[in-house]
């Protein structure tokens, strides 16, 4: 992360969805000295990425934690830790007070709410290019944040209302997640439309660790693929190249949170055998992606490598191989199983991944029919993008046995006790 003085949440909610609240700091500058200013604007782009990326809060350890938990990719190595082991359990046992839960909730409408912030005053940036680019980071991270919900959520907001709204009984509202997803969508292509350089200016200021414009495309195809729009995720996955990365960057002081808060003391979570796997789904013994995210060991259940090694281990935004499974999936859900075959052949026999996730199997030589390619598309997802947190995502799309016993311990989690409490519009709670 950049060092820089950043305003993480120059608005935080004052409830966990809906409203904010601004709270001031007399040493400080104010608001509007902040919207005002190119270097309080640019510091505010930092402020997403570090919103999102960074700490036990954070969105990304959150969704990774929770979805790992839910989906049996991980386990609770000391049960005492209960928000974690209540989502290892699923069921009735995941309540409204869960910590990941809320956090994932919070997190996400923190980061909505700055990223639209960023969108209404980003022309206070005399340069256009680089006020454009300002609005495309704001467009990307409100959509990741729309988009993160979306994949845990059966309904959420997506637009915050604020604290005078709340005051006069004005409560924020909920869409299908179906709604919300079109809603990241229609910002992303907002956004792609910009087609932005970033500025000398807004590159010192921010870094270069996220390639905006293939980052649009990935989360395009990401949730065009969905939303089952497959055409569209075939174009938008093709158009970000096998070489792209985009990263959440970490040093000593903002350290990766995976890595740091449960992996480096061994008496939080950690892997299990096989990525979780068994039977059709049970990974070759030679795929090399094994030893990528698993150490070698025969036990149950085994220790985390991958991006997760280390404070500094970056952690990517998307993989290449996601967006090769993205088109062979909609490939073969669109009947076109030739052409399915050939983007899960290129997972398959990859050995030249940016990242290093290479199988180096041979090509897919079983039956040629949808419902076969398609049970191999979703295994491969599950070990090319383990511990990315679209697991529960995929294992409802892809029909998988359902809560409680079988493949995921929840279908979709339960809304926050915060949210519940303050706002009247909060939807009933999923059964499981």
């Amino acid at each position: 992360m950049k060092k820089l003085l950043i305003l993480i949440a120059i608005v935080p909610l004052f409830m966990l969805g809906g409203c904010e609240q601004e709270l001031l700091n007399p040493n400080a500058a104010t608001s509007e000295d902040v919207l005002r200013s190119p270097d309080g604007l640019l510091g505010m782009v930092v402020g997403l990425k570090r919103s999102f990326s960074v700490g036990a809060t954070g969105a990304v350890y959150a969704t990774i934690s929770a979805n790992g938990m839910t989906t049996k990719e991980l386990f609770v190595i000391n049960t005492g830790n209960a928000d974690l082991a209540s989502l290892e359990a699923g069921a009735q046992t995941l309540n409204n007070n869960n910590t990941f839960v809320r956090n994932i909730w919070a997190t996400c409408n923190v980061v909505n709410a700055n990223s639209q912030i960023l969108i209404d005053n980003a022309r206070n940036i005399p340069d256009a290019a680089t006020a454009n680019t300002v609005i495309a980071y704001a467009h990307l991270f409100k959509a990741l944040s729309i988009g993160t919900l979306a994949q845990f959520f059966e309904q959420l907001p997506v637009r915050t209302t604020t604290s005078s709204d709340f005051l006069a009984g004005k409560f924020a509202t909920f869409l299908p997640r179906a709604q919300a997803l079109q809603e990241a969508i229609t910002l992303l292509e907002a956004a792609a439309a910009l087609n932005v350089t970033p500025t000398p200016l807004f590159n010192s200021k921010v870094g270069t660790d996220i390639n905006i414009n293939q980052a649009i495309q990935a989360l395009l195809a990401r949730y065009y693929n969905m939303l089952g729009n497959h055409d569209k995720a075939i174009e938008a996955a093709g158009k970000v190249p096998a070489n792209s990365r985009s990263v959440f960057r970490y040093d000593a002081l903002n350290q990766n949170p995976v890595f740091r808060v449960s992996l480096v003391n061994n008496n939080t979570y950690n892997g299990v055998f096989n990525f979780g796997l068994t039977g059709d789904l049970a990974p070759d013994p030679a795929d090399g992606r094994i030893a990528f995210y698993l150490a070698d060991n025969p036990a149950t259940n085994v220790k985390v490598q991958g991006f997760f090694k280390s404070d500094t281990d970056a952690i990517p935004l998307y993989l290449p191989g996601e967006m090769l499974l993205i088109r062979a999936e909609a490939f073969a859900r669109k009947g076109q199983i030739a052409e399915a075959i050939a983007e899960l052949n290129k997972v398959l026999t990859k050995d030249n991944d940016i990242y290093g996730v290479n199988a180096k199997l041979p090509p897919y030589s079983g039956a040629q029919t949808a419902e076969a390619v398609l049970l191999e598309i979703y295994k491969n997802r599950c070990i090319e993008l383990y511990m990315t947190g679209l697991k529960l995502e995929d294992s409802r799309r892809f029909g998988r046995p359902n809560a409680p016993s079988n493949e995921r311990s929840r279908n979709f989690y339960p809304y926050p006790i915060n949210e519940r409490d303050n706002n009247p519009n909060t939807p009933a709670d999923p059964q499981i």
